[in-house]
């Protein structure tokens, strides 16, 4: 393989190319985004997030480049199911903020910058899908730099919090430190590229607020200890029953944050 000509990887950035993991599914998207980044002339290269245990997923991942350090964004296992075996694959360490999720590596730092593959990465920690959710920003990355965003931002819909582990406190202000970073190009692990990070901070703030503001209408009409399952009736009325565990999980986390 010819990881240059393979029409299956797709560029994302200047620095970065994706190839889409065969994990579809309501909650994945299209599939889990795992991102190689390269800058220019650089042998290595840096995974983020090796996806679902696939073995032709894995292999063109390691056919990419001499793979210097892969990089985890959160432990949920459409991002890390692979990591052991991609580090079998390839030696190269695998960090995360989790230490459960570093094989032959140190747990990541809030604040780190990382020089490999011959690009600046900073680890920007955005607890509030999960609590160990990071993002990679990469501020040479284009005239705007772009940000790999993991779970935290999706290139299409919205993120679920992991309640309890994923708190919406957290949550919100993960959205103003990504927000603060400007028109950086959005990398998400599922959906599309967005072009700029903080226009997409600013419609998931708002999509909260109506959220949060729909909640409230609920708990003034229902009393104010309703519970999760009366208010996601009356606020997510027509969900599909394959996800309505999600919008629970949501209602859950909003409830925790309005009644402190």
């Amino acid at each position: 393989m010819n990881p240059a000509s393979d029409s299956s990887f797709q560029n994302s950035s200047p620095f970065t190319r994706s190839l889409l993991a065969p994990n579809p599914g309501p909650m994945s998207l299209d599939g889990t985004n795992s991102y190689i980044i390269a800058g220019p002339d650089a042998r290595g290269v840096v995974i983020v997030d090796p996806g679902p245990l696939d073995e032709s997923h894995l292999a063109a991942l390691a056919a990419a480049g001499t793979v210097e350090l892969v990089l985890i964004t959160h432990r949920h296992k459409d991002h890390t199911e692979a990591s052991v075996r991609f580090h079998e694959l390839t030696g190269a360490p695998v960090r995360a903020a989790d230490p459960v999720q570093c094989h032959g590596g140190e747990p990541l730092r809030a604040g780190e910058v990382i020089q490999a593959a011959g690009v600046e990465i900073r680890v920007l920690a955005t607890p509030g899908h999960t609590s160990d959710s990071v993002c990679f920003h990469l501020p040479g990355d284009g005239p705007d730099g772009s940000v790999l965003t993991g779970d935290t931002i999706l290139g299409r819909g919205t993120t679920v919090l992991d309640y309890p582990d994923g708190r919406l406190g957290d949550y919100l202000s993960s959205l103003d430190t990504l927000e603060s970073l400007g028109p950086a190009t959005l990398l998400p692990a599922h959906g599309p590229v967005l072009p700029a990070v903080d226009a997409v901070c600013r419609e998931y703030q708002a999509h909260r607020e109506m959220r949060l503001e729909q909640i409230r209408e609920a708990l003034a009409r229902l009393g104010a200890q309703a519970g999760v399952q009366a208010v996601t009736d009356a606020v997510y009325p027509d969900v599909d029953p394959s996800v309505r565990w999600a919008a629970e999980t949501s209602v859950a986390a909003q409830l925790d944050y309005l009644r402190g």
